[in-house]
Formats: C-alpha cells, structure tokens, sequence
C-alpha cells in the first residue's frame, strides 16, 4: 500500500505536456502524466504513441516491474505475449503479468496508450525467442 504521507498530488493536463521521443523505444512518443513524480518513483503513467511505421517492433522482452497494464486509447497493437499472438484495440486492457516475455510488433499509426508501471524505473530485458513473429503491416 502507498503510504500517502510520502506521495503528492498531481493534476496534468496532457495538453500541457510536450511529446518526448527519449524513453524506451525511438519508434514511439512519450508524454509523462506526473505520477512518477508524485509517487517518487513507485509508479509511471505515460501516454506512449506510434512515431514511425513498424520495422522490427520491440524485440523479445520481459520488464522487471511488479505492476504493469496497457490501456489502448486509439488504434490498435499486435503483440506476442509468450507463444499466444493479441490483437490489442482501441478500449483494451491489458495486464502484462509480471516477467510475461512479449514482443510487441505491429501498430497502426494513430496508436496511443496509457501505459502504468510500478516501479517508475523498472527494466527491461532482451529475451530470446520463445516462438515465431508474424511480419509487421505495411503503413502506406
């Protein structure tokens, strides 16, 4: 449980807040929503959104975080999570179970979502393949 002597209160519009292109992946943007701050590093709440078509997606990974889920805002994202293919739309929730390998490698370009993760500075890891990719779609 947080203990709320040592959180704050934080009310961001995202209008406000500028499109970074320096978190995890360069194929996507990133706008920070202020609860990593907050909370002090307990927890990230993150628009992330598509900056380029898919080439390669993600790679195979595991992130080292004890709570994390995707709310897909617009559009959609294909994602492996272990050897099971997910098709995530617009209004899905999806709750990456902790050390679940996944790869996500498909999007459309109006993808955006909200992405929560406890601890703020979790880490990720590069896994090998535990089964076969489909190719990515083609934006024209």
């Amino acid at each position: 449980m947080l203990d709320i002597t040592t959180t704050t209160f934080s009310h961001v519009r995202p209008g406000d807040t500028a499109w970074r292109s320096d978190g995890l992946r360069d194929f996507f943007l990133y706008k920070d929503l202020g609860v990593e701050s907050a909370t002090k590093g307990r927890v990230i709440a993150q628009l992330v959104k598509a900056n380029m078509a898919p080439e390669k997606g993600t790679g195979w990974h595991r992130h080292e975080a004890d709570f994390h889920i995707v709310l897909m805002l617009k559009g959609w994202a294909k994602f492996m999570y272990e050897d099971q293919e997910t098709l995530v739309s617009a209004g899905d929730c999806v709750h990456q179970r902790p050390g679940i390998v996944h790869y996500l490698f498909d999007y459309s370009p109006d993808m955006e979502y909200l992405e929560v993760v406890g601890p703020a500075d979790f880490k990720t890891i590069d896994m090998p393949a535990p089964a076969e990719v489909p190719e990515p779609s083609k934006w024209e």
